[in-house]
């Protein structure tokens, strides 16, 4: 085998150079007497007023999210909604590698004591990890090395699948996939050596790999609390597994337990849960004194932050009156000038940065019209998507093309590429019909050529057909399906509102022959209809809605494999959300990860170019707009350094409080 480079992390002493002082004053006995005369009295020095912030909450920060809670804290094995994950990043850390304020990975030395990697003779890497001792989560409980593979060796066993949580973990770990078919007893990938020590051995076929060091990443998982007070893992030697009272009967109700509780909740961040209403969709968060800090040594001086929900129609207010004092991600023209406006009014300080995301809508094109490409290049042909993003960003962002958001650096060094090769779809009735006839929506309701009256239809197989109910079936055996598309937005939404005006309800969509039916509901609604989210009920695995209004924002990882994956095992676990199955992106998307040499940015971006033009073909979701965020903040927090990859999460972990 051969030995590489131990990544040893040291404490560095940080010495200060020492400020000169002021000359000595110099002794009036050196100088001349003074003469007799009137004495000469200094004028009184102004004091300067204390300073006193204008915000009621000092010391307290009420965050207003776009985003309703949903309550469910399972590490993203489940569901993952903007602000469920905003607070378990607030309350779970410690992870073994972490991004830095440049977006660069690296070893996390609050946790990492030491990190070796080893290159196998049978092609596999081997990361071993030694974490720090006195670590400990919230309650007091310390934290070991089985607390960091809990993770991992979950994620390899057939339990979690009947959980219906999603992982690729057994995929990734020598013997990963022999545990979880019952043909191993250990995982060999997972070596658990002492209290401090543990390693991960990846698969030869999933090397080299892109962001290679992130296969050293773990964090804590509480899995007494996960799993029982009885399950236990263990290691003789061979690879780690967990003891027989880990089964599904004994686990189910823990796991469920633990997904969704609130108070006073187990964690190991900066801040700990200590209450959560659904009602309300309120939670709360208090400062974790038992926290070690961040990877710069940062650990939190704001007490309490108050998560609530912020409505589209009545931000402006609540902000005014102080019912929030933290306004995150503010998007579109309108509410980035209006908050601005608040700003100067008011004296709250910002944040600005450019997005590293999109908005758009969502198909799902394994049922209904979505599933043939040429209904999605007309639903692209009628939105007239220029407008939509001035109209919508106002001068604060603009209009992509693909999965990508204008602060990512291969948006940045392709840019020039992009415009160039990538189709923009402009705003088209003709284009869109064109596009329609092509695919062979030519018919009407009674199976004769389309006159340009009522909806379009289009003779499908019964398989195409389905249990879309918006289907004909003709006395001649014939089966038509009507060119009608069911849409799922969320309530009170600027751009669901935009889209229906400028899509849904605009002449050129009847024009065309098509008739798109809006659904409401709220977000998280939304989301377990588009996930198929049937451990929350059955009802939401059913395809219903094929079309969804939303956005999305990366990490520093720009890893889409298994997102267009056709493994049906893999789809069946919630893998490959658009259900569009096509094999050039489902190995374009896994060729530009896996098989590129960390730091290999140029075959990295070559292979991105390839994928996003395929994207750009096949259209399983339409850009609408790539914008600049505004945070807003109190006058009383300084030291806020917030950036498109270091978020509110983190920017509020090393935030002072203005004295």
């Amino acid at each position: 085998m051969k030995k590489y480079l131990a990544i040893l992390l040291a404490v560095v002493l940080m010495v200060g150079l020492v400020a000169c002082g002021p000359p000595a004053t110099p002794d009036p006995t050196d100088g001349p007497k003074p003469t007799d005369g009137p004495t000469v009295t200094d004028a009184p020095v102004e004091t300067e007023e204390p300073w006193v912030s204008r915000d009621p909450n000092v010391g307290t920060v009420i965050y207003g999210s776009s985003t309703e809670i949903s309550g469910d804290w399972g590490r993203a094995l489940w569901t993952n909604n903007a602000t469920d994950r905003l607070i378990r990043e607030l309350t779970d850390a410690y992870s073994t590698i972490v991004y830095n304020k440049e977006a660069v990975y690296v070893a996390n030395p609050t946790v990492v004591k030491a990190l070796e990697t080893e290159e196998t003779e049978d092609g596999t890497k081997i990361f071993k990890i030694t974490i720090n001792e006195g670590l400990v989560y919230n309650n007091g409980d310390p934290i070991t090395a089985k607390d960091f593979i809990a993770g991992a060796l979950f994620g390899c066993t057939s339990e979690m699948q009947e959980l219906q949580a999603k992982s690729t973990a057994y995929m990734d770990l020598v013997g990963g996939e022999a545990y979880l078919k019952g043909e191993a007893d250990f995982v060999s990938g997972i070596r658990l050596y002492d209290d401090y020590t543990f390693s991960f051995e990846i698969v030869e076929d999933k090397l080299p790999y892109y962001y290679d060091i992130t296969y050293a990443a773990a964090y804590p998982m509480h899995y007494l609390r996960w799993f029982g007070e009885d399950v236990d893992i263990l290691d003789d030697g061979e690879g780690a597994y967990f003891n027989d009272e880990y089964t599904y009967d004994n686990i189910k109700d823990n796991v469920e337990k633990e997904r969704f509780l609130s108070d006073n909740r187990v964690s190991a961040g900066p801040y700990t849960l200590v209450e959560y209403d659904d009602s309300a969709k309120q939670a709360t968060l208090v400062k974790n004194d038992l926290f070690a800090g961040n990877l710069y040594g940062e650990k939190p001086e704001i007490e309490k932050i108050v998560i609530i929900k912020a409505e589209d129609e009545t931000w402006p207010d609540a902000l005014k009156t102080h019912v929030f004092n933290v306004y995150d991600k503010v998007t579109g023209g309108d509410d980035v000038n209006t908050a601005m406006d608040i700003i100067d009014e008011l004296g709250f300080d910002f944040a600005q940065y450019d997005r590293a995301g999109y908005g758009k809508l969502v198909f799902q094109s394994d049922f209904s019209p979505i599933q043939f490409i040429e209904v999605r290049h007309a639903i692209a042909y009628l939105l007239d998507r220029p407008e939509f993003a001035e109209t919508f960003c106002g001068g604060w962002g603009g209009l992509v093309h693909g999965p990508y958001g204008v602060a990512q650096w291969m948006y940045q060094e392709a840019e020039e590429w992009l415009e160039d090769n990538l189709n923009k779809y402009p705003a088209s009735l003709d284009s869109a019909i064109k596009s329609l006839e092509d695919g062979g929506w030519v018919l009407d309701a009674n199976g004769d050529e389309y006159k340009g009256e009522g909806l379009r239809h289009k003779e499908v197989t019964a398989e195409e057909a389905g249990e879309f109910p918006h289907v004909v079936k003709l006395d001649d055996g014939r089966i038509l399906m009507r060119l009608e598309i069911e849409w799922l937005s969320t309530e009170n939404n600027t751009v669901s509102e935009l889209l229906k005006v400028m899509l849904a309800e605009n002449e050129n969509t009847k024009k065309a022959g098509m008739q798109i039916n809006r659904t409401e509901v709220d977000f998280t609604e939304l989301l377990n209809w588009m996930y198929r989210e049937g451990s929350i009920d059955e009802r939401y695995k059913v395809p219903t809605y094929s079309m969804y209004n939303l956005a999305a924002n990366f990490t520093p990882v720009y890893d889409p494999s298994y997102d267009w994956t056709m493994d049906p095992e893999l789809v069946a676990l919630g893998f490959n959300e658009r259900y569009l199955f096509d094999e050039q992106m489902d190995q374009l998307s896994m060729d530009m990860v896996y098989g590129i040499e960390a730091g290999d940015d140029e075959a990295f971006l070559d292979l991105w170019k390839q994928f996003i033009q395929r994207w750009n073909l096949l259209l399983p979701e339409l850009p609408l707009y790539s914008n600049t965020y505004i945070t807003v903040i109190p006058d009383w927090i300084e030291n806020f350094d917030m950036t498109p990859f270091w978020g509110f999460e983190d920017a509020i972990v090393g935030a002072t409080i203005r004295k």
